[in-house]
């Protein structure tokens, strides 16, 4: 039961982000006591909860996959958490693909930043401070204090609540309804509690945030911005002040602490604005206005030399994006030309090759660079694509082998290698993979499907045979877990 509890108060913070009261009402006031939480749910079962909330989220929501920024964000968040008050947590960041200003903390560690907030934020401490709050809300296990709240409810009520949630995969109206129907009179209580909640992440996550050397008044500024920008949205208030309402007087306080820091210069790092660039042309969906592209064209004269190089590069994307190979190359080469040593420009050169269809340019040019930057899963993972298009299946196996187990979070790295074993007529491996792609996306149905498929394949072993018995049971029980859930 708590188990269950625990997952649906995570999916209802995070995937329902209409449902304006789910944080206040899912934190009900206690009397402190410390935190009891670590004895009612072990970091096994933790970890399990984190898998479970990241695969369902995938079902629901667009999480990057593009590994040059799956890569940066893992960096700063991981830079941050060794400075936390628990080094030894494990963490995974995310990048949602949503323009809605949000960032949430989920079981497990997990922790996403919607595109449109990091595109908001006007410098990298702004983004490090919304991570290190987040990170906070985990260390002081926020999340499994009001798990354990909710599950001391009635029967009945823990009940509603769930089926709130599951109304609100339907209609996040209804949801909404259900939920403060459930909750009733005690609304103003519980939004005290979220206060006490966000004060305590914003002072554990500025002493993070100085600590890993981010600009500690960067969080107030970016708390500040927000409010202002609220004056625009009208009803549409942005999701993150709704889970994390920020006050004039929050602000001062968190004003008030950062100028007991001393003041120095914090300046961005080029992977942060190579990464805001490179969002910046993936979520402009719009090729008539070219947002992007007029963005970085009155940039290319502005700034610093390092600000204009890296609108440089944002017209090189977009010039990639909208199929102007040779414009995008004639880009590349030149900045490759100056900064030889930039991963991120050597790499969307052979991107260039790899979309024009040039796949034995791109394969020489990933070649090159796997040699260069041997440490760079992204450019690995780009160039086993690659590898792939010339039929060298072989090389492109052994290489996705020798990944670090952080890629294995990433979709793809199991959609890679059901293709690999495809293309080595291998139909059972192939199947076995793809299914753990389908699992990973939070399409249980169809990893079961595709075990079944492996299962009838031909010429079986018996180690493979028992491999695909134990992944298909596991996935039949996520099944029925999950109908309990509901």
């Amino acid at each position: 039961m708590f188990k269950r509890t625990t997952l649906s108060i995570a999916l209802c913070l995070t995937l329902f982000p209409n449902i304006q009261y789910a944080e206040e009402i899912t934190k009900i006031d206690l009397p402190d006591m410390g935190d009891s939480s670590g004895t009612l749910i072990s970091p096994a079962e933790e970890k399990e909860f984190g898998e479970e909330f990241f695969r369902s989220l995938h079902s629901q929501i667009t999480i990057n996959q593009d590994p040059e920024i799956q890569e940066y964000i893992q960096s700063i968040g991981q830079k941050l958490t060794a400075n936390s008050d628990a080094p030894s947590h494990p963490f995974h960041f995310f990048v949602v693909m949503e323009n809605d200003i949000n960032a949430f903390a989920g079981p497990g560690g997990y922790i996403g930043v919607n595109s449109g907030l990091i595109l908001m934020t006007e410098a990298e401490s702004e983004l490090a401070s919304v991570l290190a709050h987040e990170i906070s809300h985990v260390t002081q296990r926020h999340l499994f204090r009001a798990a354990e709240a909710a599950g001391r409810l009635s029967i009945p009520s823990a009940a509603g609540m769930l089926a709130a949630i599951l109304l609100g995969t339907q209609s996040p109206q209804m949801g909404q309804a259900a939920i403060m129907a459930i909750m009733g009179g005690n609304i103003q209580f519980q939004i005290n509690f979220t206060r006490e909640n966000e004060e305590e992440a914003d002072r554990v996550g500025m002493q993070t945030l100085s600590a890993s050397q981010f600009d500690p008044r960067s969080m107030p500024t970016f708390f500040e911005r927000l409010q202002q920008a609220t004056r625009y949205y009208g009803q549409s208030v942005p999701e993150f002040l709704r889970t994390h309402p920020v006050t004039a007087s929050r602000i001062s306080d968190t004003r008030g602490r950062a100028e007991t820091y001393p003041y120095k210069q914090y300046p961005d790092s080029l992977p942060y604005q190579l990464t805001k660039a490179k969002i910046r042309v993936i979520t402009d969906t719009d090729p008539k206005k070219n947002a992007s592209k007029e963005y970085f064209n009155t940039r290319i004269s502005l700034g610093t030399l390092e600000q204009r190089t890296v609108s440089k590069y944002g017209l090189g994307l977009v010039a990639l994006k909208t199929e102007k190979y040779k414009e995008s190359e004639s880009i590349f080469q030149e900045l490759i030309r100056d900064y030889p040593e930039q991963s991120q420009y050597a790499s969307a050169l052979a991107s260039a090759a790899y979309d024009a269809h040039n796949y034995q340019l791109a394969v020489s040019r990933y070649q090159k660079l796997v040699s260069q930057f041997p440490d760079n899963d992204a450019i690995k993972l780009e160039y086993i694509a690659a590898l792939l298009k010339v039929k060298k299946s072989d090389m492109a196996r052994t290489l996705l082998l020798s990944l670090s187990y952080q890629i294995h979070r990433i979709p793809v790295y199991w959609e890679l290698l059901g293709q690999v074993y495809s293309d080595l007529n291998q139909p059972a491996e192939s199947h076995r993979y793809l299914a753990e792609y389908y699992f990973a996306m939070g399409q249980t149905q169809d990893a079961i499907l595709q075990i079944k498929l492996a299962q009838s394949s031909p010429g079986l072993n018996f180690q493979l045979s028992s491999i695909l018995n134990e992944r298909i049971n596991f996935f039949y029980n996520q099944q029925a877990e999950a109908k309990r859930s509901r």
